[in-house]
């Protein structure tokens, strides 16, 4: 099967194309997508779904899209939705650097640093049928980066089940239990 992945984002195609191997994958630029897809739910699975849709209307192949997000417990959930631009009010020239500085800085005194990462995956089809799947992944929030793995959040984000910062990890231990490896693969028992 040929999907387009309805993502700009280099780390989660390789992500994508890693976990559903089985699949043909093509980027976004490969299907000849090159909008930008604005994401205004108030949940991951919303936006996936506003994004799968639309590659999928421009395309016309089956598009795969995820959202995905960090849910700090003591922040009441937050970045969530807003993860990928959570300290966007500082304009930092480095998105990862200045969300996790951010998210420190807002942790500060905070004992209780549990989170849960989360993603949504949503795939269209040009009939109209779709797919939905969700996935989590539980640990805490180290007080200083660990690890040069990853992107985002990852140095900061401690896998209970690993045992080490997402960051710490391979790709194969990370996929493994990460909340998008679980939210792929759940799609794909569907399929």
């Amino acid at each position: 099967m040929k999907l387009v992945a309805a993502t700009g984002n280099s780390h989660k195609l390789r992500e994508i194309r890693e976990i559903l191997n089985g699949f043909e994958i093509l980027s976004e630029a490969d299907a000849g997508f090159f909008g930008e897809v604005e994401e205004t739910g108030e949940t991951f699975l919303e936006n996936a779904l506003l994004k799968a849709r639309a590659v999928c209307g421009a395309t016309g192949l089956p598009a795969l899209a995820d959202d995905s997000g960090l849910c700090v417990d003591a922040l009441g959930g937050a970045p969530g939705v807003y993860s990928a631009r959570y300290a966007e009010k500082f304009a930092p020239s480095d998105w990862d650097a200045g969300n996790n500085a951010f998210l420190l800085k807002n942790l500060q005194g905070v004992s209780d640093r549990r989170a849960y990462f989360c993603c949504a995956v949503a795939l269209v089809f040009p009939d109209g049928r779709q797919l939905t799947a969700e996935g989590r992944a539980y640990g805490t929030i180290l007080s200083k980066s660990r690890g040069i793995g990853g992107f985002g959040y990852d140095p900061l984000f401690y896998s209970d089940e690993l045992g080490q910062s997402f960051a710490e990890a391979g790709e194969a231990a990370k996929n493994s239990v990460s909340h998008r490896g679980r939210a792929l693969r759940a799609l794909a028992e569907q399929l």
